[in-house]
């Protein structure tokens, strides 16, 4: 791994490099999904983007595709310098707005926003031309990890969904009728016609507004494959939320141009159109499991439950019918689940400061912060005599009164809490003053039932009845929740 005042300096000799000049400023942007990493470089009232990214292949792809899609006149990030063997280039930069972005600042709300529509369709016209037009032009010798999207790369998706979703989810499968699902469900995919360029990733946050032009980013996992793929990717885009009857109109659009263009048939595409919309889901899923669940990227955990909505609408609409019987149980699981629940974003009528608690057992994990604050307070309730370890108290939790009386007796609970009230009042005393929005107080213990539920317990009885502030509670192991919106 290579230092952060090294990378710097790296981009910083790359771009005097190119411009002959020292840049005026540098500022590294936040992280995104990807392990690359992206500097604005200022310099003169202009700017520039200065990447790095270690994958030498993945670099060897994206400089390749766009240089390519460049002289076909789509519009895709120029290509300004490289030094591959520093594993650096420079792009023009193309702004900060994506078509995420404006949905976000538009609440959702297509039916009142006829410009997202109309950004939508740009987006699906220009498709059409990475998938048919560039496909003749592009050096398939670059694609990485493989140069089509064949049945290999679909089991990869699959056991993707399997291992780093289903298994971080918690949900349950027998795995040898998922892998027998399995087996069928990539035959079938596998046989459809590949004989066009996959984006791979074309979704709402790699498609860039800027002046009213849609731009395009995030390429270099393309490779030969079917038309299907990149069209559910765009649709059933989890965060995008788009309501059905606008997927409908959207998806009626690409195949108008399809044939009206291409002479490409709509009813050839659509036979096979939800196999990859499924397994476009699947992919995403595993994703939101590894990136999300399982390195912490809120914004992917948060696209959980749009891709269960999601999920739900498909089954619910006979659009599944495939010969997948225990995929459809497991579907069924993933959406009766409560292990989700607790990722929900509050509908606030107010704009007060929210506190969450939540009781949870060391056996998992810390809580995660879905307000994207860094959390805030943990608290550790294993240095208080345990209750649990007495049958008497197996199968009661922290709001049974032989078990607060336990506490009380046979442990210094009060005299703990008494610590911690004055630490949360001065944080939330200073979040006032600044009009932060969020803060997180989490207590564990060794199962999450007992200790840590009682003490989360008293600190919602405690902060309702001291601020004029918003108060959630969560004992995650007992899928409680309470709250208090003033």
């Amino acid at each position: 791994m290579i230092a952060n005042h090294l990378k710097l300096d790296l981009i910083r000799n790359i771009f005097l490099q190119w411009h002959g000049s020292k840049a005026d400023f540098i500022q590294k942007l936040p992280q995104t999904a990807s392990y690359r990493e992206y500097y604005r470089i200022s310099f003169k009232d202009q700017t520039v983007i200065g990447v790095f990214n270690e994958d030498l292949k993945e670099n060897e792809a994206f400089i390749s595709f766009s240089n390519t899609f460049d002289k076909l006149n789509l519009n895709v990030p120029k290509v300004l310098y490289t030094d591959l063997d520093n594993s650096a280039y420079l792009l023009n930069d193309l702004g900060d707005t994506n078509l995420y972005s404006l949905i976000y600042e538009n609440k959702y709300d297509y039916n009142s926003s006829p410009e997202l529509i109309a950004l939508y369709k740009k987006a699906l016209f220009q498709l059409q031309k990475f998938q048919i037009v560039a496909d003749k032009q592009i050096d398939y010798n670059y694609c990485y990890p493989r140069a089509k999207f064949d049945r290999q790369s679909i089991l990869w998706d699959l056991n993707y969904f399997k291992y780093d979703f289903l298994k971080l989810g918690r949900i349950g499968f027998d795995e040898q009728l998922l892998e027998n699902d399995f087996q069928k469900f990539s035959e079938f995919v596998a046989s459809v016609k590949t004989d066009y360029f996959l984006y791979r990733d074309f979704q709402s946050r790699n498609i860039m507004v800027k002046d009213n032009e849609i731009y395009f980013i995030d390429y270099q996992g393309g490779r030969k494959g079917s038309l299907q793929y990149d069209v559910a990717s765009l649709l059933y885009d989890a965060k995008a939320e788009i309501p059905n009857p606008v997927r409908e109109e959207l998806l009626n659009y690409y195949l108008d141009k399809l044939e009206s263009d291409y002479g490409l048939s709509r009813t050839e595409f659509m036979k096979s159109y939800y196999a990859f919309v499924l397994i476009r889901i699947m992919q995403a899923m595993g994703a939101y499991g590894f990136r999300g669940l399982f390195e912490k990227k809120v914004h992917l955990i948060k696209s959980i439950l749009p891709a269960r909505k999601n999920l739900k609408y498909l089954l619910e609409n006979g659009k599944l019918d495939f010969d997948i019987p225990h995929l459809h149980e497991v579907f069924e699981n993933i959406i009766s689940s409560d292990e989700f629940n607790i990722y929900e974003d509050k509908i606030l009528p107010n704009e007060k400061l929210s506190v969450t608690i939540t009781s949870f057992s060391y056996k998992r994990e810390i809580p995660i912060d879905l307000a994207d604050n860094g959390g805030g307070y943990v608290f550790d309730c294993r240095g208080l005599n345990n209750p649990g370890r007495l049958l008497d108290f197996k199968l009661l939790n922290g709001r049974n009164t032989e078990v607060i009386n336990f506490l009380k007796t046979n442990s210094k609970v009060d005299y703990y809490m008494s610590h911690i009230y004055p630490l949360v009042d001065s944080t939330i005393e200073t979040y006032l003053k600044r009009g932060f929005k969020n803060l997180m107080i989490n207590f564990g213990c060794t199962g999450g039932q007992h200790r840590s539920v009682y003490c989360a317990d008293e600190m919602f009885k405690y902060l309702k009845n001291k601020y004029d502030i918003n108060v959630f509670l969560s004992h995650i192991e007992q899928g409680i929740k309470e709250e208090v919106i003033k």
